[in-house]
């Protein structure tokens, strides 16, 4: 498949994208109740999309089984309400473009592509990977790099070269390192839309030019996320920093503690049972309960 055969103009994605938790029972299946109660409470609160399958989501610990099913449960419960932008992570690029392809027949309405990789990638393998993703379906592409976490990170040239398919459309990079986010925007000239993450301020994202956030602490703090954005969308700085400044410790917390497990342990404080990590994983400690706890009701 060529990319000239989809000539459609992709979709375009911003605002409030939460990574949803992957609530895991301990015989292995998805919870799915719990799971369509979070995906509820996050549009009612006003979220501009939902991502399944996110670092949060835990999908390196999880089988294609419980991938493809809490794809499936997300998306039925969106109803079409807000997008739903489902990973796809792989070590090989045949598997990627399956789930890819999925996906798609589930009904999502974009792609979060990750690699994952045991040995090493030469960038024309990380293009390559990346351009099946997206010659796959039909479906818009996020691309997401956490170098923390990875073998094989996009670089600036790779990054450039793939902003030129038509169905790649963002980039969200997981690196602490917010001039980088400011390179691509250089490099790739409106090309590519650019979202914050957990790593970064997203005020100071907003103010560079980034169209919103996708992270872990917004499955939390929904509403504040979402007021923090319209803010920074409507250039109010002046109400946005001091918001973003009391948002700022979930951040810190989510770095602090493990990705899943201090956002399930949030996530159960309010009164969702979504369960702890999936083992080896640890679950949240006391230390990080009260934590969390604390910066909840510091937002009242």
């Amino acid at each position: 498949m060529q990319h000239g055969q989809m000539s459609i103009e992709p979709r375009r994605f911003a605002g409030v994208f939460p990574y949803l938790v992957s609530p895991i029972g301990a015989d292995g299946a998805v919870l799915e109740t719990p799971l369509r109660s979070l995906c509820e409470h996050l549009i009612g609160a006003g979220v501009h999309g939902l991502t399944p399958l996110g670092s949060t989501g835990e999908f390196a610990y999880l089988s294609n089984a419980q991938r493809r099913e809490i794809v499936r449960i997300v998306v039925d419960q969106a109803r079409g309400r807000v997008p739903v932008v489902a990973g796809v992570a792989a070590t090989t690029t045949a598997d990627a473009v399956a789930q890819a392809r999925d996906y798609a027949a589930l009904g999502a309405d974009g792609i979060l592509a990750v690699m994952e990789a045991y040995f090493p990638v030469p960038e024309a393998g990380v293009i390559g990977y990346f351009t099946a993703i997206a010659d796959a379906t039909p479906l818009p592409v996020v691309l997401y790099t956490n170098p923390n976490f990875q073998r094989s990170d996009l670089s600036l040239p790779a990054i450039d070269a793939l902003s030129q398919h038509p169905r790649i459309v963002a980039i969200k990079d997981a690196s602490t390192n917010t001039g980088r986010l400011l390179s691509i925007m250089n490099r790739t000239e409106g090309r590519i839309d650019v979202f914050s993450a957990s790593a970064h301020i997203p005020a100071a994202v907003m103010l560079i030019g980034g169209v919103g956030w996708m992270a872990g602490p917004a499955c939390v703090i929904p509403r504040e996320s979402v007021a923090l954005y319209e803010l920074c969308k409507a250039g109010d700085w002046a109400a946005a920093l001091p918001l973003q400044r009391r948002l700022w410790r979930f951040n810190e917390l989510f770095v602090q503690y493990s990705l899943a497990a201090c956002i399930k342990g949030a996530l159960q404080l309010q009164g969702f049972a979504v369960g702890d990590p999936l083992p080896p994983q640890p679950a949240l400690s006391d230390a990080g309960r009260d934590a969390v706890a604390k910066a909840l009701a510091s937002l009242g």
